[in-house]
């Protein structure tokens, strides 16, 4: 049965880990195999005391590497985040364990999961680029409605990817003044005919608007 291990280089990792490693001596049971070489790239050095179970397999596993690399280390640094640990070669009938084949083709499973971040990715900007720019026109019934209140009743209105902006009175004519304001939306989130016919004219705002209308759409 195939396993999955994610994130080896943090304390959430290396704690599924630690769990699955309990009474066990390696990765895939009581031999040293080429499924613990692909785990044990992925760990970033010796984990500390709080997981006993991955440090006694680690040692265990760097005694074995040990064995078939013979030479005194210099010393050398590695910088920057470890790439995904790739999938090892199955091995051949009649290989050794000191026959180690650290390097193997990726999987299908590594390349789906590669998809799918991308696809995220694109999910994303997709949703960021995806913004409006509105005017609108907000009528009142008449010259005695209270303009404050009607635009207060305008702000009430919130929901996701929608921003109010800057708002002025501007005069129709009879004493009558109509809102006039401005608001940033996601395009994906807002629609703004559903604004208007489900929120804006619709009781209680309607008592104070009489109507709305679209003075100028333009895209982000």
């Amino acid at each position: 049965m195939a396993v999955t291990f994610s994130n080896l280089h943090t304390e959430g990792g290396l704690k599924a880990l630690e769990s699955f490693l309990a009474g066990k001596s390696y990765i895939s049971g009581d031999k040293f195999t080429k499924d613990d070489v692909r785990v044990y790239a992925a760990v970033h050095g010796v984990p500390g005391d709080s997981f006993p179970n991955v440090c006694k397999w680690y040692n265990s596993v760097s005694s074995k590497l040990a064995s078939s690399f013979p030479g005194k280390a210099a010393g050398v640094g590695v910088g920057g985040a470890a790439a995904p640990a790739k999938e090892a070669a199955p091995a051949a009938a009649g290989d050794d364990d000191d026959d180690l084949d650290l390097f193997g083709d990726e999987t299908e499973e590594d390349k789906k999961a590669a998809e799918e971040r991308e696809k995220a990715k694109s999910s994303t900007k997709k949703k960021e680029s995806g913004k409006s720019s509105v005017l609108l026109d907000v009528k009142p019934w008449d010259d005695e409605t209270d303009m404050k209140k009607l635009e207060e009743a305008v702000r009430s209105i919130e929901m996701p990817g929608l921003f109010w902006g800057a708002s002025k009175l501007v005069a129709v004519g009879y004493g009558i003044k109509k809102l006039q304001i401005m608001m940033t939306i996601v395009d994906d989130d807002v629609s703004v005919d559903t604004l208007i016919d489900e929120y804006l004219t619709v009781e209680p705002r309607n008592e104070y608007i009489q109507s709305c209308d679209i003075v100028a759409f333009n895209k982000i």
